[in-house]
């Protein structure tokens, strides 16, 4: 049984070869384009995000607070939650701003 398969890879090896080549760049073609690109895409739309915060803007950290940007320095942002209240937070804990 194990020599009937193999004889016929044998005689059909090259086709049969451009076939699993063809199959596995059309694999990885798909994980690219539905795994990896839209993974990339999102990470650069965050840099954008982090690097265009300003004081004043209205942004959901990672744990879901809701606050006001109060000042931005290199990696920290230090977000006013309330008149008085502080909070100072690592930029990459900033999740997204909300419009308004």
């Amino acid at each position: 049984m194990k020599f009937s398969i193999l004889a016929q890879a044998a005689s059909g090896g090259s086709e049969a070869m451009i076939y699993q080549v063809v199959m596995w760049v059309g694999i990885i073609g798909v994980f690219y384009f539905f795994m990896i690109r839209p993974q990339q895409k999102k990470q650069k739309e965050q840099k954008e995000l982090l690097g265009n915060l300003k004081k004043g803007d209205q942004v959901v950290t990672i744990g879901g607070i809701h606050a006001r940007v109060y000042t931005v320095e290199d990696a920290i942002v230090t977000l006013e939650l309330d008149k008085g209240v502080k909070l100072t937070v690592d930029k990459s804990a900033v999740a997204r701003t909300i419009a308004g």
